[in-house]
């Protein structure tokens, strides 16, 4: 490999299937690329069994301590009957796996689709899951992995874009704005105070929640890290200030049975969106030497991509001043 190849180019389909075959299982040579770009993720047939899922980790991002406190938090998970894909161990209780200079991880497939956030039931059983995650990831907290802090999500991300990213054109606008969300973000958070993090999720997105039959199985918890509860749960609210209220409501419900919910962290729903908005764009722009992101994201990094989200954020930066989300 050149030294200006991707690391992620050592991926030929005869390198996964022999990491794959590394662990013992038999391949049927059978292989399809599944939607993941931070690291590599696909569906791998195997001989007289069920297809396997093989996460191929993107080098440099996490250690492999900070690796193997997420599989941890997924066994804590796991053992306590939790709907959570772990992912599988070795006869040796292995689950972080390395093969020729990349490390690797296999998971049993699971099927389903993204839950209906609009549906009440759906809802209630979600916030139940989620009372119960948390009650796990309460109980001790991560040692390796970080927190998501106003620093790494926010002010780390804005001095990235301004300095790299942005058009010439439109770098006075985004600056000004930028430093006036990271300003409010700063003060709305000084005013808060110490913040409970426990063990999240921390991408809990109905992409990563999967519902058949009335069953549910979180996937990926590749951004697991210390945050607030609300981490996990102003992702799954959508629509106007009432339907988001509506939302709310039948989560804290269901996850009151089993954990108790801070009704304090809902000031800090406009504060973690917009910390994901300036991060997003971040992420796009650590990672546009990917091959893979330019050919998935091929409208990032235009005059009209950062024209819209200078737009996102100006609104953003208005509902960091409205009232808060009220329990019904």
């Amino acid at each position: 490999m050149s030294d200006n190849a991707h690391p992620f180019e050592v991926l030929s389909p005869s390198f996964l299937l022999d990491a794959v075959e590394s662990k013992g299982y038999l391949s049927d040579g059978r292989f399809l690329a599944l939607n993941s770009y931070e690291n590599r993720v696909y569906q791998v047939g195997i001989e007289e069994s069920l297809p396997l899922i093989a996460k191929f980790y993107r080098p440099e991002r996490w250690s492999d301590a900070q690796i193997q406190e997420e599989h941890d938090f997924c066994f804590e998970l796991e053992e306590q009957e939790l709907p959570v894909v772990a992912p599988l161990r070795d006869d040796s209780g292995a689950s972080l796996f390395h093969y020729q200079g990349m490390r690797f991880a296999l998971f049993t497939r699971r099927g389903g689709h993204a839950p209906e956030l609009s549906n009440p039931d759906h809802l209630l059983h979600l916030g139940r899951v989620l009372g119960r995650i948390h009650r796990v990831g309460a109980s001790k907290p991560y040692t390796h992995r970080p927190a998501l802090d106003a620093q790494s999500f926010g002010h780390d991300s804005v001095a990235l874009i301004s300095e790299q990213f942005i058009p010439r054109e439109l770098k006075p606008a985004y600056d000004s704005l930028a430093q006036d969300l990271l300003a409010r973000i700063d003060r709305r958070l000084a005013e808060f105070g110490a913040l409970d993090l426990i063990r999240v999720h921390g991408d809990c997105h109905g992409g990563n929640i999967l519902w058949r039959d009335d069953q549910v199985n979180f996937v990926d918890m590749d951004d697991s890290r210390m945050a607030p509860a609300i981490q996990d749960i102003w992702m799954l609210l959508s629509g106007d200030r009432q339907e988001q209220t509506l939302q709310l409501s039948e989560i804290v419900d269901g996850y009151n049975e089993f954990h108790d919910f801070n009704p304090r962290e809902l000031n800090l729903v406009e504060v973690l969106r917009t910390l994901r908005m300036l991060h997003y764009s971040a992420w796009l722009a650590r990672r546009w030497e990917d091959p893979a992101f330019p050919m998935a994201f091929p409208w990032f990094n235009s005059v009209r991509y950062w024209s819209t989200h200078i737009l996102e954020l100006r609104e953003q930066l208005a509902a960091l001043d409205e009232p808060c989300l009220r329990l019904m």
